[in-house]
């Protein structure tokens, strides 16, 4: 497994985690990358961060609405199901992994 799908499956589980603290669990692209850099040392643009939560749509993780010139990703039952372990995401680090 490369390192770029490391970090990528690593954010993927981090964008919904970082959106289950939420009270409206929906969090801005940019407020995410600026996460991803400060608790985890993943230094990649706002585009890189959108095709994360368009991944994560596709698999019906996210639900992703345009706001301006950035987008918000809101956590549906499908992402919390793969927080809590009851189903598994292709591509998205399972919770709980070292």
């Amino acid at each position: 497994m490369s390192i770029e799908r490391i970090i990528q499956e690593e954010a993927r589980l981090t964008i919904l985690k970082e959106l289950m603290k939420q009270p409206n669990k929906a969090l801005t692209s940019e407020a995410v990358r600026r996460f991803l850099l400060d608790f985890l040392l993943i230094d990649k643009p706002r585009e890189w961060v959108e095709a994360q939560f368009q991944y994560l749509a596709d698999l019906a993780a996210v639900d992703v609405i345009p706001a301006g010139t950035v987008k918000i990703a809101r956590l549906t039952e499908r992402g919390e199901l793969h927080l809590s372990g009851h189903v598994s995401i292709a591509g998205v680090q399972r919770p709980g992994r070292v």
